[in-house]
């Protein structure tokens, strides 16, 4: 797969009551083309400042941000305008011109660009069409749901056929069932015109439910990246574990755990569980192998991509050595991690 977007050695800082903050901290990422790739971080991550160099809203300090073969952040008048037509982009708060009807705010863009006007009515019936709101081309934003506003924000970041769409925070404002609507809009914006999305989320459950790729940002720094899959399943960075153990629940809180212990007396071992080529029933196969008993006292295991992952927290009872012989065992099967004694 070829790259849509690469960040090298990305960092931007900025001067705020005389001091020095530093936003981006020598990110390097890909975003190949076709993906839908999700940055995912806290608050002040940095994840809006990056998603901004992609269109030179925000130059680096230092670093290249490179954009279908082009470096953007060195881009200028002219060419900055054209390289910028081959990029939409998604506002958290819609961004519509409340002057303007449905209809006006899709054409606007392409208005712009010196479209004729039978092209012009022609791109946006299609794109009318296309988000659902052929009934709403002659309302203003005034008279539209969140749902539908994003809908035409969509409509109009793609008015000028971009081969890229950035999000930023696009379904933040939404309830839960609109946010489901307006993420099944993007994936068909994915699949039907083959555009590459790159979105910015602090909600990690919008990450899993449409995008292929992941980067976790914290502090500036792209801590963790992967495939949706293999980040959410096995997470190795603190923050991304956090992250991930919000929105999965399949470990214990730290509270929940002392309730555990106060009830089970044994060995607490949390057992990493994922898709698995072999029926074979190692948790009970190794507990009759080494005479240790167990519970499963916590945990749950989640589909992604269509495959399982998640995480069991066992009691392990038995004599000391046999419950180590046990967890030996369980280790050279998959991920074990020991979290209290008795």
């Amino acid at each position: 797969m070829s790259t849509a977007i690469s960040f090298e050695n990305v960092s931007k800082s900025f001067e705020v009551d005389g001091r020095r903050v530093e936003a981006l901290r020598s990110v390097d990422l890909e975003v190949g083309r076709g993906d839908i790739f999700g940055i995912v971080g806290y608050s002040g991550a940095g994840k809006s400042t990056l998603l901004r160099t992609v269109n030179a809203l925000e130059r680096p300090t230092s670093g290249r941000v490179v954009v279908d073969g082009r470096e953007i952040s060195s881009l200028t008048g002219p060419a900055l305008w054209k390289a910028r037509r081959g990029i939409g982009m998604i506002f958290q708060q819609f961004n519509l011109l409340a002057s303007r009807t449905v209809y006006g705010n899709i054409a606007y863009p392409l208005a712009l660009s010196g479209l004729g006007k039978d092209a012009v009515l022609d791109r946006v019936e299609e794109l009318l069409d296309f988000v659902g709101l052929t009934d709403k081309a002659l309302a203003y934003p005034s008279q539209l749901s969140g749902g539908q506003k994003q809908r035409v924000g969509i409509a109009r970041a793609l008015a000028t056929r971009p081969d890229i769409l950035i999000s930023d925070e696009s379904t933040s404002a939404l309830d839960p069932e609109t946010t489901g609507e307006v993420l099944e809009l993007l994936q068909r914006v994915n699949e039907e015109y083959l555009v590459t999305i790159l979105l910015v989320t602090h909600e990690i459950d919008v990450i899993r439910q449409i995008a292929n790729r992941v980067a976790v940002m914290d502090s500036g720094r792209v801590v963790e990246h992967g495939t949706v899959y293999d980040v959410f399943s096995n997470p190795q960075n603190p923050t991304t574990r956090r992250f991930v153990s919000s929105v999965l629940h399949h470990e214990p809180s730290a509270a929940t755990l002392e309730s555990i212990r106060a009830v089970h007396r044994g060995r607490i071992v949390q057992i990493h569980v994922e898709n698995r080529e072999s029926n074979d029933p190692f948790l009970s196969r190794v507990a009759r192998t080494h005479d240790v008993d167990f519970n499963v006292v916590y945990g749950g295991v989640d589909e992604l991509q269509s495959r399982l992952f998640g995480s069991l927290t066992v009691e392990l009872l038995g004599d000391d050595d046999a419950v180590d012989a046990a967890i030996h065992d369980l280790r050279s099967i998959t991920a074990v991690r020991e979290v209290a004694h008795a």
